[in-house]
């Protein structure tokens, strides 16, 4: 083989080394098992075994994280539009410094954080006591579904408006500019002009967000012990209580088929619009 595809192929392998070795074949062994029992024999007992005992989990997860995502478009969208549209520069200002913050914090910091700002005695709470908005007996707690939605959108939102108001920062000003002097509305600007234009990226980020949201463990752990609760905490009790990798694996696959449904969704919608 001549030196000049040797040489290529050389920088490439280390590369491909690990990723075959810390994703193809984890991947690989993970569906593989999920078919497999203990002795192993093909089975189907395993995926039976996570539907008839986690199936409320399977759709508490589903819910949480379509939740989370629509959200956090809505909250991505609207700092991405203030920082393009805003009109007071202190505040365009101080809202681009303080809205990366999250983006630093690992998910398990996250959760640890919300525990105890979320709790029933924890800093939100007393902060409302403190200044009279509610009363010491009116107080509640945010460490369920609530808490767990809170700290998704707190941790992903920067993520996403990082994607989006990039987007929007490159968009032609001209027909912003335009919609202003006809005298539209900043809503109506961000809704009808800047949002369409920055689609593909919308939803690019959300994606990614929805994907990132399903292999989190450590926030469903932290902030909520009822039932149900996410897939990943299912998974972690079948193997750290039951050495059940199998039915693990078979949840993993699960969530493998609910994020390639999100891709499946976002590839027909590219091939759509290239196809306009």
């Amino acid at each position: 083989m001549p030196s000049s595809r040797v040489l290529p192929i050389l920088l490439v392998a280390p590369a491909l080394a690990v990723v075959a070795l810390l994703f193809i074949y984890p991947l690989g062994y993970s569906v593989a098992t999920a078919f497999q029992d203990k002795g192993g024999a093909w089975t189907l007992a395993n995926f039976a075994t996570a539907w008839s005992f986690y199936a409320r989990d399977i759709g508490f997860t589903a819910l949480i994280i379509l939740l989370s995502t629509a959200i956090i478009g809505v909250v991505a969208v609207g700092i991405g539009g203030y920082l393009v549209l805003g009109t007071t520069p202190w505040a365009v200002a101080a809202l681009a410094w303080l809205y990366r913050w999250p983006l630093f914090v690992p998910f398990i910091i996250a959760a640890q954080c919300m525990r105890t700002f979320l709790a029933k005695n924890g800093l939100m709470n007393n902060t409302a006591v403190a200044l009279g908005l509610l009363s010491p007996e009116h107080t509640q707690g945010f460490l369920d579904w609530r808490g767990i939605v809170i700290t998704f959108v707190w941790k992903q939102a920067p993520f996403a408006t990082l994607m989006i108001a990039g987007a929007m920062a490159a968009l032609d000003r001209g027909t912003i500019d335009a919609a202003r002097n006809l005298g539209a509305a900043r809503l109506r600007i961000l809704l009808e002009i800047i949002v369409p234009q920055i689609r593909p990226t919308l939803m690019v980020a959300l994606i990614l967000s929805c994907v990132t949201m399903m292999s989190v463990l450590s926030v469903p752990l932290m902030l909520s012990g009822q039932s149900p609760t996410m897939m990943t905490v299912q998974m972690a009790y079948r193997i750290n209580q039951h050495g059940d990798y199998g039915t693990a694996n078979a949840l993993g696959l699960l969530s493998y088929l609910m994020t390639a449904v999100v891709a499946w969704v976002y590839l027909r919608e590219t091939l759509r619009e290239k196809a306009a």
